[in-house]
């Protein structure tokens, strides 16, 4: 079995998993109500989607 001859170090680890991070949501500002919101999703808020009621009180 393979094995590797030097340790990896710090710095070449943390070179490699640079790109292993969290992303942030597209969020958006309702037109209607103002409050952010996931793009291309009803507001949780007021139940718009592009200016039409979809879920009502």
């Amino acid at each position: 079995m393979a094995v590797p001859f030097r340790r990896t170090s710090k710095t070449r680890k943390r070179k490699r998993r640079t790109h292993y991070k969290l992303t942030v949501p597209g969020m958006v500002r309702c037109p209607q109500c103002g409050e952010m919101k996931l793009s291309h999703r009803i507001c949780k808020e007021c139940g718009y989607y592009k200016g039409s009621e979809v879920v009502g009180d």
